[in-house]
């Protein structure tokens, strides 16, 4: 599979709703593309890294260990998903394991490069920081919206069980 380049994996990325076509060009020489094997782990659950990842094909495993030794998958992230966006803010280790499910590529972006950007540019780094902002912001409206749904199951609310 031919590798995507850095400048066309950072357009289709959710970070390039917020950027402008000249913010891209100067962010795409600090991203890297990267070309997975299935089972290839991006990063280990309990490890820290400063990078923030974007699938660009394929896919991702988030995975974790029950008390048994068993792998369960939590989510499986896809083309254009983020990975690793509140580890690359904050730097706490991964709650679980990321690994490519077959063959994947994907898009990283190391912290320490995009705050290279701070002083010339950080109307860019705002930008970028507002797109993961946007992406969490969704995950967490969907989590609280589930978690809403299962409540009323449980406690059979609101006449819809």
């Amino acid at each position: 599979m031919p590798q995507t380049s850095a400048l066309d994996a950072l357009r289709a990325s959710v970070l390039a709703k917020e950027l402008s076509l000249e913010d891209c060009d100067r962010l795409a020489p600090l991203v890297k593309v990267h070309t997975l094997a299935d089972g290839e782990v991006v990063c280990p659950a309990g490890q820290s890294d400063s990078k923030l990842h974007a699938v660009i094909k394929g896919a991702l495993v988030v995975a974790r260990k029950d008390e048994n030794g068993n792998w369960q998958t939590l989510h499986t992230l896809t083309k254009g998903d983020l990975a690793g966006e509140l580890s690359f803010i904050d730097g706490h280790p991964h709650f679980a394991e990321l690994r490519a499910a077959g063959d994947t590529e994907i898009m990283s972006l190391d912290r320490a490069d995009l705050e290279s950007l701070l002083d010339k540019h950080p109307w860019l780094v705002y930008r970028v920081m507002r797109a993961i902002m946007r992406t969490v912001h969704g995950i967490l409206r969907r989590m609280s919206i589930q978690t809403s749904e299962l409540m009323n199951y449980i406690y059979k609310q609101h006449g819809r069980y």
